[in-house]
């Protein structure tokens, strides 16, 4: 493991997901799944999440899109609230899963509509 790119990782990871949710997904990490946290860590995180060629807003759009068409409801729920700390507006995220509707096929967008609307749900709940 390159610890400097998992630190680097570390704190970008916590800067878009928040630190609370990174914490306790390395701290319930066991035996068998804390390499997977490591390699995730390190890698998406550090190595290529830590590139400057792209801002974080712009990384954070194409992530929604990408989760969007692969239907990783998770992943995408998680990721919208990441986008919304990296300054994408709800507007902006109408916009992109509009888009995947037309590019991936209307049930991918009706997915992805819903699990945004229940994701930007539970940040407003959390904002209160």
């Amino acid at each position: 493991m390159n610890e400097e790119l998992f630190e680097k990782g570390l704190g970008i990871r916590k800067s878009v997901l928040g630190p609370e949710f990174v914490e306790k997904s390395i701290a319930a990490a066991d035996e068998f799944n804390m390499p997977m946290q490591k390699l995730v860590t390190e890698y998406c995180w550090g190595a290529v999440w830590g590139r400057d060629e792209l801002p974080k807003k712009t990384r954070s759009m194409l992530n929604i899109a990408m989760l969007a068409v692969l239907n990783r409801p998770n992943e995408f729920k998680l990721h919208i609230r990441g986008a919304i700390r990296n300054g994408v507006t709800r507007e902006e995220i109408r916009e992109i899963l509009l888009q995947v509707a037309i590019y991936a096929g209307v049930p991918a967008g009706i997915d992805s509509f819903r699990n945004a609307k229940e994701a930007l749900a539970e940040l407003k709940q959390s904002d209160t």
